[in-house]
C-alpha cells in the first residue's frame, strides 16, 4: 500500500520520507520499483472523496489514484497497479474506460479496489443528494460492478482485425452493446476500448461488514481484511470462502489478503523501540481527531480522556461500519479509556513485530493455517521500515519456498495465479 509517506497518520513527520511524499512522483516511483524488484505482486493506492481540517495530513494533499498508477505503469514492467474508485460517486461508463485504459497502458496489470465511500461528507462534493445508507451503497455497488464488467466485454478478444489491404478494422459480430436498464443505472454501451492481456482488471474489495462480505463473495477476486489475531483471520477466511462457494464460485479463485503492518528489528527489544518511536509521532489531540474520522468525524475531545470509552450510540454506523463496531467492541471488552482507545487506533500494535525470522515464520503460519492467501503490506513509514521488511523478511520467505519472484508473469492475474477473465460473449459462441 503506497499511501505517500506510509500508513501511519503522521508518517510525514518521519525523517525517513520526503516532506511532500504524498505528491512526490519520484518517491512513488522509487518505492514501486523496489517492490517490483523484490517480487511483490502489486502496489495499491487508497483514496477518499472528502476532507476537512481534521483529516489525516497526507490525505489533504495527494494524487488521484488512476493518474498516479498510469504514471507508474510507464516506468514498471511486471508489478500490478491497483487503485480505489467509488461506486457511490462515479459513473460506470467512465470507470470502465479509466480502468480498461490503465489495463491497456500497463499490458494487463490493472486492478480496481471497489469502495462505496464511507464518509458522509462525500455527498457534499457531488451532485448526488444525501449520502446513501450502508445497505443501499452496497446494492448500488453491485449493479455498478455488473455494468462495468459488462462494458469490459463489449469487444471480443479478436474483434479488431486492422487489415489495411481489405480496409476491415473490426468484425461486426464481435461487438456487443450492453443495453443495461437497472435500478440505479441506465447504460447502453458499447465501450470504446478493447480488452487487455488479462481480459478484465482484477476486482478488489475491502468490506468486512456482513453486507460487505456478501458482496465480496459474489464479485471480488481479492478481499482485503484487517484482522489482528490469527484466530479472527481464520474465521474471516472460512466465512468468505464459504460465502463464495454458496454463490457458485470456486473458493480457490477468491483470495483473502489480511493487512500486514510489520515492524522488523534486530531483536524483539529493537522492534519494540521502533514501535514506541511511531507512537511519538502523534499527540493526543491528533489521536482523537484520527479516531473521530472513523465515526464520521465525531468530536471526541468533548469527553474525559481517562474515563471509559463513551457510549455514543449509533454514531458512525453509516460510515466505516465494521471498523466502528470493532472499536466499540474491544473498548468495552477490555474496559479501555478513551485515551487508550485513541492511541491504539492511531498507532495499532501489529501482531507482526520482532526479528525478520520471527515475522517470516509467523506469516508462514498464517498461510499454513488458512488464515490468509497472502498479505497487503501497510508499512507505517515508507522508509527504513519498508527496507527492513524487503531485506530481512522476504529472503527468508524465499528460502523456505513461500515466495516466488514470478519473473515470467506479465499480467496481474498471472501474478496472483488467477485465471484469464473470459469474455462472456466468447463463451457463448464457443458453447453454441
Amino acid at each position: 500500500m503506497i499511501n505517500g509517506p506510509g500508513s501511519h497518520m503522521n508518517a510525514w513527520r518521519s525523517k525517513d520520507v520526503p516532506l511532500d511524499a504524498s505528491v512526490n512522483i519520484k518517491h512513488y516511483i522509487e518505492i514501486t520499483k523496489i517492490a517490483e524488484k523484490a517480487g511483490l505482486s502489486f502496489v495499491f493506492v487508497a483514496d477518499g472523496l472528502y476532507i476537512n481540517k481534521k483529516s489525516i495530513p497526507h490525505f489533504l494533499n495527494r494524487f488521484e489514484p488512476l493518474t498516479l498508477l498510469s504514471a507508474l505503469a510507464t516506468v514498471t514492467d511486471r508489478i500490478g497497479l491497483v487503485g480505489t474508485l467509488s461506486t457511490s460517486y462515479s459513473e460506470p461508463y467512465t470507470v470502465a474506460r479509466q480502468f480498461a485504459s490503465l489495463d491497456k497502458v500497463s499490458n494487463g496489470r490493472a486492478g480496481w479496489n471497489v469502495v462505496t465511500s464511507p464518509l458522509e461528507g462525500s455527498a457534499s462534493n457531488y451532485n448526488k443528494g444525501v449520502h446513501p445508507e450502508h445497505a443501499v451503497r452496497y446494492e448500488k455497488a453491485e449493479e455498478h460492478v455488473n455494468v462495468v464488467q459488462g462494458l469490459w466485454d463489449s469487444w471480443e478478444d479478436d474483434a479488431f482485425i486492422r487489415d489495411r489491404e481489405s480496409g476491415v478494422f473490426f468484425e461486426d459480430d464481435k461487438l456487443h452493446s450492453l443495453n443495461h436498464e437497472g435500478k440505479f443505472f441506465s447504460v447502453k454501451g458499447p465501450l470504446n476500448i478493447e480488452r487487455s492481456l488479462q481480459g478484465q482488471p482484477v476486482i478488489f474489495q475491502a468490506g468486512s461488514s456482513e453486507t460487505g462480505k456478501d458482496f465480496a463473495a459474489r464479485k471480488a477476486d481479492v478481499i482485503f481484511t484487517n484482522q489482528d489475531t490469527i484466530e479472527k483471520a481464520k474465521a474471516f477466511y472460512r466465512d468468505v470462502k464459504f460465502r463464495a462457494k454458496k454463490n457458485g464460485r470456486d473458493p480457490e479463485e477468491i483470495l483473502v489478503f489480511p493487512s500486514l503492518t510489520p515492524i522488523v528489528g534486530t531483536s524483539e527489544e529493537d522492534a519494540e523501540k521502533k514501535y514506541i518511536q511511531l507512537t511519538e509521532l502523534v499527540s493526543i489531540d491528533e489521536a482523537l481527531n484520527y479516531l473521530g474520522r472513523y465515526f464520521d468525524h465525531h468530536d471526541f475531545s468533548q469527553y474525559p480522556l481517562d474515563k471509559p470509552f463513551p457510549d455514543i450510540g449509533e454514531v458512525g454506523k453509516n460510515s466505516f461500519q465494521s471498523v466502528t463496531d470493532h472499536i466499540k467492541q474491544f473498548a468495552q471488552e477490555e474496559q479501555l479509556t478513551l485515551k487508550e482507545v485513541a492511541q491504539r487506533v492511531t498507532t495499532p500494535k501489529s501482531a507482526f513485530i520482532g526479528t525478520g525470522e520471527q515475522i517470516a515464520f509467523q506469516m508462514i503460519d498464517w498461510i499454513e493455517q488458512e488464515a490468509a492467501d497472502g498479505f497487503v503490506l501497510t508499512i507505517p513509514v515508507l522508509g527504513d521500515l519498508y527496507h527492513d521488511f524487503i531485506c530481512e523478511v522476504v529472503p527468508i520467505l524465499r528460502e523456505r519456498g513461500y515466495y516466488e519472484l514470478h519473473e515470467g508473469h506479465q499480467t496481474l492475474r498471472e501474478q496472483l495465479n488467477l485465471p484469464f477473465k473470459q469474455n462472456r460473449h466468447r463463451k457463448l459462441s464457443t458453447l453454441y
